[in-house]
């Protein structure tokens, strides 16, 4: 039985947490309120991550230090780069590997499929961020002042999970409304099962090979959000969804009054072409199959219906917002 620390009870630190608790591992959830998952191997702490010696002292004896943490989105050049810091420091001083959550936003605007050899050319400050937090890690790991590894997703799917198409799309599709989209909604766009990045993120915290070098978590084929909501409409036996794009100056109005209607605008691309992740590699290395889209579609559903995805409205003018 080895430690492992989680910072962040999210839908990624909280199934990391259960996976490798029912694999009979000890795990310790770092949170600021002690949140996380209720179950006899996990261990709660309220704790600040930004406190780079309390975090050490915590991961002390550790196997493996991860960073599910997950700062609001119009806070990240704010909240990440000194949890980040910390996140070097406690691997550094502790021996635990550093294994972090992350996203492709570091690659900026690609075409064709993305692979983790494509460049960090990121297009916006929220990319930035992520792609600065990537190269520092790599330095430290490469200097031998710590192990590392970073693994990457495309748009989440499962229970409390949060992204345009589990907090804007599907309440309103499966209650029969009509839903208006800023983002092309029958363009190929992958999306990755938030168990199947928890079993990623332990498959690389495990295998020393793995370290020093970005993964993308295997995510199913693409699918347009169009089919995708077509398909979790069936499966909810809902009325078929009525989807439409949203021009891109009415985002641009809604932004004016809310911060993370506003934090949409530079990460239009993703939505507006073809958004596909080649996790082929991983798959390869560590044998992980994605979990069906059947199979998160119902899971991410259950997680609508049972109230543990927040709504939001992201047609909504900078008035209504902003009350």
């Amino acid at each position: 039985m080895s430690l492992h620390v989680i910072v962040g009870a999210g839908a990624v630190g909280s199934a990391t947490a259960r996976l490798l608790a029912n694999r009979g591992e000890q795990v310790r959830v770092v949170t600021r309120r002690s949140t996380g998952p209720d179950h006899p191997a996990v261990e709660r702490v309220a704790a600040d991550a930004t406190d780079a010696s309390a975090l050490a002292r915590l991961c002390a004896g550790a196997a493996a230090l991860y960073n599910c943490a997950g700062p609001p989105y119009h806070r990240w050049t704010t909240d990440w780069p000194p949890l980040a810091a910390a996140f070097l420091d406690a691997s550094r001083d502790s021996g635990a590997v550093l294994v972090s959550t992350s996203n492709v936003y570091g690659y900026g605007p690609v075409d064709g499929a993305m692979t983790e050899q494509h460049p960090l050319r990121a297009s916006g400050t929220k990319g930035r961020v992520r792609a600065k937090m990537w190269t520092d890690a790599l330095a430290a790991h490469a200097a031998g002042e710590l192990r590392t590894a970073e693994v990457r997703s495309s748009d989440y799917l499962g229970a409390s999970t949060q992204s345009m198409l589990t907090m804007a799309v599907l309440p309103k599709a499966l209650a029969g409304a009509r839903v208006r989209v800023p983002a092309d909604v029958d363009a190929p766009h992958s999306w990755t099962y938030v168990g199947d990045v928890a079993r990623t993120l332990v498959a690389v915290a495990a295998d020393e090979k793995a370290w020093g070098r970005a993964w993308h978590v295997p995510s199913a084929a693409p699918v347009s959000l169009r089919d995708l909501t077509t398909r979790a409409c069936e499966l909810a036996e809902a009325p078929a969804p009525r989807l439409s794009t949203m021009p891109t100056a009415v985002l641009w109005l809604g932004g004016l009054g809310n911060p993370l209607v506003r934090e949409l605008r530079e990460t239009q691309y993703q939505v507006r072409r073809p958004f596909v992740l080649d996790s082929s590699a991983a798959t390869a290395a560590f044998g992980i199959q994605p979990i069906p889209l059947d199979v998160a579609l119902r899971e991410t559903i259950a997680g609508l219906r049972d109230g543990s995805v927040a709504h939001a409205d992201f047609s909504a003018t900078a008035s209504e917002k902003g009350r």
